[in-house]
């Protein structure tokens, strides 16, 4: 009987035993997948010294093999007079590289790392290169920024992207290198806008399928004022000074906000609003500078125009639209609209009371927190932005009669 029991408690403990050793198993086995995971999602596109001067030395292997041209190849590849610094960014659909050109910061940019990765443009069969008319050239390039921008430009917009490159010997080299870079939307509305707007990046300069824009301070969402003030205006330890600072700038994000509803043939949307997409100059201008996700309202109809079956699905990032019921299909217009989003993703992160405390009370400080709210919450444009533009103004006036 003993001996029964004995067998029959060693049983149940090699039970026991091997129930734990499987699930701890099948612990180890989920745990390590899970891992395998989230480190190749975040870590496999990481930005580094290493992948970043592979990317500028195949772009150099493709212009020293007549592949690629732009006013940058020669002091990027030859004279190096363009110098690699660092990797801002790496990802999917965006390539950002920091360099130093002729002792200033640059930006250079390209939404993939290698040449080959874009398509080359379709010409009608026996047409060449360098015969091409410049009536056909302009069909073939309105048809490409259709197809980017949804947007259907006159020929005195579209002539001055390409009329000094047209001129060159090396037509062939030029109009593929063009094409890579007609292929990305940003640089394309970089270049549309930059004569028209001071709420966008310049673009300084091309080698192949990499552009080149101006570098400024960056938006940071850790940091109180969202900007780094002390790079652009000097040093602010007066609390009253970084108020009237960030004013300043608020009042700039309402001339983009007004510009970008207003000023062009179609609404430009803004569809990923957060402090690193904007950037500031030094008389803190706001600058969009990252417009991947930036539309004009032809293509923002059709991005939002698809099935659904409730609103989350017609929600586009920071675009909104609501969703038919009856046909279940989203609506092609835009519900919220860019002043809302950047009061909510912005201003309120500013204008907060526990911020404004800190700069020491001023009379319009309480409702200039109660319109900010407000605006976050109003699908209405025109009446928020005006109040906001007269609050901050007025804000400022008392900020220098204080000060006086």
């Amino acid at each position: 009987m003993r001996r029964l029991s004995s067998k029959w408690l060693r049983l149940k403990l090699f039970r026991k035993n091997t129930l734990f050793f499987l699930l701890f198993w099948v612990f180890c086995w989920i745990f390590g997948n899970t891992f395998l995971y989230v480190h190749r999602s975040l870590f496999s596109d990481r930005c580094t010294d290493e992948e970043s001067k592979k990317i500028l030395t195949r772009l150099c292997y493709d212009y020293t093999d007549g592949a690629v041209t732009g006013d940058l190849c020669e002091d990027l590849c030859v004279t190096h007079k363009l110098v690699y610094e660092h990797c801002l960014y790496y990802h999917p659909g965006k390539k950002v590289i920091q360099a130093n050109w002729h002792g200033s910061l640059i930006i250079l940019k390209s939404k993939t790392d290698t040449f080959s990765k874009f398509t080359a443009p379709v010409l009608s069969e026996g047409v060449d290169t360098q015969t091409i008319s410049d009536a056909e050239l302009l069909v073939m390039v309105a048809v490409e920024i259709k197809n980017v921008l949804g947007l259907d430009l006159a020929n005195n917009t579209i002539m001055p992207i390409m009329a000094e490159r047209r001129k060159r010997q090396n037509w062939r080299i030029e109009l593929a290198s063009m094409w890579s870079l007609f292929q990305q939307e940003e640089y394309l509305i970089f270049s549309l806008l930059q004569d028209f707007s001071r709420h966008v990046l310049h673009v300084i300069g091309t080698c192949g399928h990499f552009y080149a824009v101006e570098f400024l301070s960056v938006g940071h969402s850790w940091k109180q004022s969202l900007f780094n003030l002390e790079e652009v205006v000097g040093q602010c330890k007066s609390g009253h000074k970084r108020l009237n600072a960030l004013l300043d700038i608020a009042v700039s994000f309402l001339d983009m906000v007004h510009q970008f509803d207003n000023d062009f043939s179609h609404r430009l949307h803004l569809c990923d609003v957060k402090p690193e997409n904007f950037a500031i100059r030094n008389d803190l201008t706001v600058v969009a500078i990252d417009m991947d996700m930036a539309f004009f309202e032809p293509k923002m109809r059709n991005i939002l125009e698809q099935k659904c079956t409730s609103d989350k699905d017609c929600n586009f990032f920071d675009c909104f639209s609501t969703c038919d019921l009856k046909t279940y299909t989203c609506g092609a217009q835009r519900e919220n609209n860019n002043l809302q989003v950047i009061c909510d993703k912005i201003f309120r992160h500013w204008f907060s009371t526990n911020i404004m405390q800190s700069a020491n009370s001023f009379p319009l400080q309480a409702e200039l927190h109660r319109a900010v709210q407000e605006c976050a919450q109003s699908s209405n444009n025109e009446k928020p932005l005006t109040e906001l533009y007269k609050l901050f103004r007025a804000s400022q006036k008392q900020l220098q009669d204080i000060n006086v």
